[in-house]
């Protein structure tokens, strides 16, 4: 997770943009796992533990999103590319 996000914190982000996050879902949560992660090193930092997932639904709606407004940016980023690029 740190490499990707240190990658796209070097060469895609905007310069009026914050740093990238990362989301990670777990399925239980386990102190001890907490705990060897020594996540205060790491710049990682937890938001929140849910005890119980959203509507399945609403957590696929969400992930979707999130999909289709990656791929949106990407597509701005392969135009703008595109248009700066002197022609051959």
């Amino acid at each position: 997770m740190e490499l990707y996000l240190g990658w796209l914190k070097k060469y895609r982000k905007e310069p009026d943009e914050a740093d990238p996050l990362g989301m990670i879902l777990c399925a239980g949560k386990s102190e001890e796992h907490i705990a060897l992660l020594e996540l205060e090193k790491s710049g990682i930092h937890v938001a929140s533990y849910w005890t119980d997932l959203p509507p399945k639904e609403q957590l696929e709606r969400k992930l979707h999103d999130a999909v289709r407004l990656a791929r949106a940016r990407l597509d701005a980023d392969a135009a703008r590319s595109r248009s700066s690029s002197p022609s051959s």
